[in-house]
């Protein structure tokens, strides 16, 4: 049962990302303004970056793959340029947030320690978050032409089925507020993995305090690589 979970979470991410996401070649904190010109051999970074150690268990690696390179040349560096600008932004804006530029998208994590977190076996938005969440809202406003991917986590604490349901809670927590200060509804995909996909290690305390997060991926969408793909030939 927890196979079958997991496998059909982990086939969501990779499908969603492969209908929003086009890639060049993977990097972290790096400046795509440079990078953007290669068509990525590197496509399942960014499932790595939202999902974690389990990219490369053998099954997701094909899904990683999957993702791939899609748009590369000028466009991809005018994609990469503005992913940026927008990635610079929110740096400015929540300086708690971690922001990782990967592939032509961004990866802002969330957890105990920078700017979203959520109380013991709780899933509403607390005081902190709420100022934190309307920055993001705002950058989210000024650069309108991307998908936003919001996915929740949890630590290996308590019952499977229960974290499922709470990294649900949260994640759709966040992607409520974040409508509510009036991103359009159309632009999100809303996850949840509970404790099936660590990145750090369920056995020490402070691994299980970055295990409970929350991703925002940000992608460019439909509208943006069109209009790329036009002016890079122009």
């Amino acid at each position: 049962m927890k196979k079958s979970i997991k496998n059909i979470f982990t086939f969501t991410l990779a499908l969603t990302i492969i209908c929003t996401l086009t890639n060049c070649e993977a990097t972290k904190n790096a400046n795509n303004k440079q990078k953007g010109a290669v068509i990525g051999a590197a496509g399942g970074a960014l499932l790595g970056a939202i999902i974690g150690n389990n990219v490369g268990n053998g099954k997701n690696s094909k899904l990683g793959a999957a993702i791939g390179g899609v748009l590369g040349g000028g466009a991809g560096v005018l994609i990469g340029k503005r992913m940026d600008e927008q990635a610079k932004k929110i740096e400015t804006e929540i300086p708690g947030a971690v922001v990782e530029r990967v592939d032509n998208s961004i990866v802002v994590t969330f957890d105990e320690n920078s700017g979203v977190y959520f109380d013991t076996n709780k899933a509403n938005i607390n005081t902190k978050s709420q100022a934190t969440l309307d920055k993001l809202a705002k950058v989210f406003t000024d650069f309108p032409d991307t998908k936003i991917l919001v996915v929740g986590h949890t630590d290996s604490s308590g019952k499977e089925e229960y974290n499922m349901l709470l990294s649900e809670k949260r994640a759709k927590s966040v992607t409520n507020y974040l409508i509510s200060d009036g991103i359009a509804s159309s632009r999100f995909e809303t996850l949840w993995y509970g404790e099936t996909q660590p990145k750090y290690d369920n056995t020490t305390p402070e691994g299980r305090a970055k295990n409970r997060r929350v991703n925002v991926a940000i992608v460019p969408n439909e509208k943006m690589q069109q209009r790329a793909i036009k002016d890079a030939k122009q």
